[in-house]
């Protein structure tokens, strides 16, 4: 079997159905930036000047309705934020945007908060913890939890 340890994923590209609408979306409540718009069907957003971490496209899905909630096809995308700090601060930001939480846990490795974004793709935004705090069990492997993750304290140290 073929090992590549420093493989990491480098985009998501998402249909939506209306171009303008995700964008709105992705800059204001996740906070990304447009990098580059290719007219009104597609464009690529990042953070930090990255060339694009979020492409999104109208080319199938122009005008189309919210795929069925359980039909098959990509779980959520996750934002991977740097500390415990900046995960309170983007939560404050999702909020503040009107944002409606599904969901939140601290998985032992991570502490996320989960919801959709206005195509009803959905979203993660966590942290990790330091891998020294990584809950293992006796033979080293991850036992990752899906506890309660208390959001008014995560949002009192948004600052």
């Amino acid at each position: 079997m073929t090992h590549f340890p420093k493989l990491s994923i480098g985009h998501v590209h998402l249909k939506v159905a209306d171009l303008d609408r995700s964008i709105a979306f992705y800059t204001q409540a996740i906070g990304l930036e447009v990098m580059q718009r290719m007219g009104d069907r597609a464009a690529f957003l990042s953070s930090d000047g990255y060339h694009h971490h979020l492409g999104l496209n109208t080319w199938h899905s122009l005008g189309q309705p919210r795929a069925p909630k359980h039909a098959p096809g990509l779980f959520h995308t996750a934002f991977l934020y740097p500390d415990r700090e900046g995960l309170a601060r983007a939560y404050k930001r999702a909020l503040d945007h009107g944002v409606q939480i599904e969901g939140a846990a601290d998985h032992g490795v991570s502490e996320a908060i989960y919801f959709s974004d206005p195509d009803g793709n959905g979203i993660e935004i966590y942290r990790d913890r330091e891998r020294k705090f990584w809950p293992l069990g006796d033979d080293g492997t991850l036992e990752m939890v899906n506890s309660p993750l208390d959001l008014d304290l995560l949002l009192a140290e948004a600052g």
